[in-house]
């Protein structure tokens, strides 16, 4: 039986336990003694539920400890992008985060090796508990590893003590790890079962407190005290009138809700997804994650079993624990639509969704100062007689300009490359700017090429996670259709790449540079890329010569990618005033959402000081000030406030 969420609660779910980083190994298939790279992500069981139920639309939080290094501020800042709240999370100054190094060897062996001595989450004390911060949320969930060591038992009994006190639900997840126990050596991070009449002895203790316990086969045995499966789900029923979850890898599940256990299937039986099995590690946590989002919204047994089965089948299908956890988006799509793929980590319409409902930073808008101009400004230094090193210099003055106006307020962001402007991209992740990006393309290529070699995927390995692939394309419909499909087939190369190092994309289209305009010729040119199967986050788009033209672009974005990001329009070096009336145009239609300028800002600023007939201090006010002009003109439009 499922339970209603109380009325009167600010969190649904509140983890207890374990944090860490874990440290997955990229090569599929190798010996964790062959790995050369890993993806970093949070872990931990009761740390990936609480980030699981958020994407679910829960609102969690987590109480536990990280240390005060960057691996701590790593997990802070990942659950606060998760939407976890972390007001729980202590900082321990004096202990390391914990790690977890992991890898895929086959389908069958996951060795992994736990960095935990000493670690920050286990030296979790009850003075560490907030209890108006229990006594607020529906349901408290303790799992298993934190009834390991003294201190952390306490804390959790204490919390479950808060939390029937205040007439709040208590979740089990028996999490059951033998190497964290003390009952296997380092290199057996991956056992799954010790018999331990002393790790029973503890377990049994906490059964008669919850009201929800959820287990594998493995976890049940230990909890119980028992050797057979069906005699261990009694034992428990013996000792708790909790909901009963049996988890049972591709078989499903069995939830007993109350009475009775006579025999193994005599729950409910929620049967398991057919899926290709990639990686077992953070299932679980998965599982329980869509577990408890109809759990606690008060829905059936079988559809809670529903949703906790199809989350497990995501995370097996995919390399990572937490990041893999599909969104309440991505798993209504699943369930509606089902996928053709045994392994859904192939499946681009579930990885899009994905993909777009985990993005690190929501971005209603962007306001960019664009300065990743190349080849013009070489042209404008050697008019000038300036050595091209100076446009370095330039590029970090104009980071200065953007800061001026920005003033730490959200949605501000440039444009910026790396040929000239590796200086510039360093001061602006210091000043705080939303939104980099960064050019790809051959300045003036048609067809599109690659500025630093046609191998892009090994590029963007090395970019920050933060920045934005920008691809300009000077594409126009009515091109011989040779070239429309060179240029597609680019374009359709640095999408896949993208989408494989985790990089937004943003596309450019220039199309009055090709040939004639007509109200539907971008339009047209938007609908011939989304066709290729390239869905990019962004488009950066010319001013349109009227209100038709946009509806036409904006049918073509709602009716190909619901997810996109939006428009920003660029300026083409018109007069300040001609942008502001192309503005004015295009902020009727939702899907334009800002804007990415750059010649109308530093033109003629940036010809004067590169002739060095003003100073810098002068170069950043003139810079400064006709950004603010555009700014506060975008603003009133959209009708917010500005300086």
């Amino acid at each position: 039986m499922s339970t209603a969420p109380a009325e009167d609660c600010r969190l649904d779910v509140l983890t207890i336990g374990r944090s860490s980083v874990d440290l997955y190994g990229q090569q599929i298939g190798s010996r964790l003694e062959d790995i050369s790279s890993f993806a970093k992500s949070v872990g931990g069981c009761p740390t990936n539920i609480a980030v699981g139920t958020a994407r679910l639309g829960l609102r969690s939080g987590l109480i536990t400890r990280v240390g005060a290094e960057q691996m701590g501020g790593f997990i802070r800042e990942q659950l606060q992008r998760e939407g976890v709240d972390i007001s729980g999370v202590r900082t321990d100054p004096n202990r390391l985060t914990a790690l977890v190094l992991l890898s895929v060897e086959n389908d069958q062996s996951f060795p992994l090796i736990f960095y935990r001595e000493n670690c920050a989450d286990m030296a979790l004390e009850v003075e560490d508990l907030d209890a108006a911060q229990i006594a607020s949320s529906a349901s408290v969930l303790v799992t298993g590893t934190h009834f390991s060591r003294a201190n952390t038992a306490a804390a959790q009994m204490r919390a479950i003590e808060i939390a029937r006190a205040n007439n709040r639900k208590v979740v089990f997840d028996i999490d059951y790890r033998p190497n964290l126990w003390g009952l296997a050596g380092h290199a057996a991070g991956d056992q799954r079962y010790i018999a331990s009449g002393e790790v029973s002895a503890k377990l049994r203790g906490v059964l008669p407190l919850c009201d929800l316990i959820v287990g594998t086969e493995e976890e049940i045995l230990i909890a119980s005290g028992e050797s057979d499966c069906l005699a261990a789900v009694q034992a428990i029923r013996a000792l708790s009138k909790a909901t009963i979850v049996l988890k049972r890898g591709p078989m499903g599940c069995i939830v007993y809700e109350d009475g009775d256990i006579s025999a193994l299937e005599d729950g409910i039986v929620g049967q398991g997804f057919p899926i290709e099995v990639y990686n077992v590690l953070g299932a679980g946590d998965a599982f329980m994650s869509g577990f408890l989002r109809g759990w606690l919204r008060g829905e059936p047994s079988k559809t809670c079993a529903t949703w906790a089965n199809a989350c497990g089948a995501f995370a097996v299908s995919r390399l990572l624990c937490a990041p893999e956890i599909p969104t309440w988006a991505e798993l209504g799509y699943f369930l509606e639509h089902g996928s053709p793929h045994r392994a859904l980590r192939k499946d681009v319409e579930l990885n899009h969704i994905h993909g777009a409902t985990t993005r690190r930073l929501d971005l209603p808008q962007v306001m960019a100062f664009a300065i990743d101009h190349r080849s013009q400004l070489v042209e404008m230094a050697e008019k000038a007689g300036a050595p091209l090193d100076r446009i370095e210099a330039l590029k970090v003055l104009a980071v200065e300009a953007t800061a001026k106006v920005a003033q730490g307020r959200p949605g501000f962001g440039m444009l910026l490359d790396e040929r000239f402007g590796r200086q510039a991209l360093a001061r602006a992740s210091q000043v705080g700017l939303d939104w980099i990006g960064r050019p790809v393309e051959e300045p003036g290529s048609r067809p599109l090429r690659f500025e630093y070699g046609q191998d892009i995927g090994s590029q963007l390995v090395a970019w920050p996670v933060t920045h934005c692939i920008k691809a300009l394309a000077f594409y126009h419909p009515g091109d011989a259709d040779d070239l429309k499909s060179e240029q597609i087939e680019t374009l359709k190369q640095l999408y896949s790449a993208a989408r494989s190092v985790g990089r937004e994309l943003l596309i450019e289209i220039i199309a009055s540079k090709a040939g004639p305009i007509s109200p539907d010729t971008v339009a047209t040119a938007i609908r011939d890329i989304y066709a290729a199967g390239i869905r990019p986050d962004w488009w950066k788009l010319e001013p349109q010569q009227d209100a038709v033209a946009w509806q036409n672009i904006e049918a073509a974005i709602v009716e190909n990618d619901a997810w996109c990001r939006g428009v920003l329009l660029l300026g083409l070096d018109a007069p300040i005033e001609d942008i502001r009336s192309a503005f004015s145009l295009a902020s009727a239609s939702p899907v334009v959402k800002g804007f990415a300028v750059g010649r109308t800002l530093f033109g003629a600023t940036a010809a004067e000081w590169l002739a060095e007939r003003i100073d810098d201090q002068t170069a950043v006010a003139e810079m400064a000030d006709r950004f603010r002009v555009l700014v506060d003109h975008w603003l009133s439009l959209r009708g917010e406030a500005h300086e």
